[in-house]
């Protein structure tokens, strides 16, 4: 099997790389927030407004149980997902 990439194929592995490169150390800062805050609630439990469920809900289902188990959350996958 013969794979060539195009140009447009090629620059777009290029800028999907380099926006990926700038985003992580993004995310890895605000997962260090998050687990910072987590800490010092300790076992206290955190009650949302509705508006900042159903907030977490859509996004958590965009995401996955999969990938919601290996991100640093304030609730369960299960919880998100219920």
């Amino acid at each position: 099997m013969n794979f060539v990439l195009q140009p447009w194929q090629l620059l777009f592995a290029i800028l999907s790389g380099w926006i990926h490169h700038r985003q992580q150390p993004t995310i890895e800062f605000q997962n260090d927030q998050i687990q910072s805050l987590l800490s010092q609630l300790s076992k206290k439990r955190i009650s949302l407004t509705d508006d900042q469920r159903r907030i977490l809900a859509v996004k958590g289902k965009a995401l996955g149980r999969k990938t919601l188990r290996e991100l640093a959350t304030i609730v369960t996958p299960d919880t998100i997902l219920r």
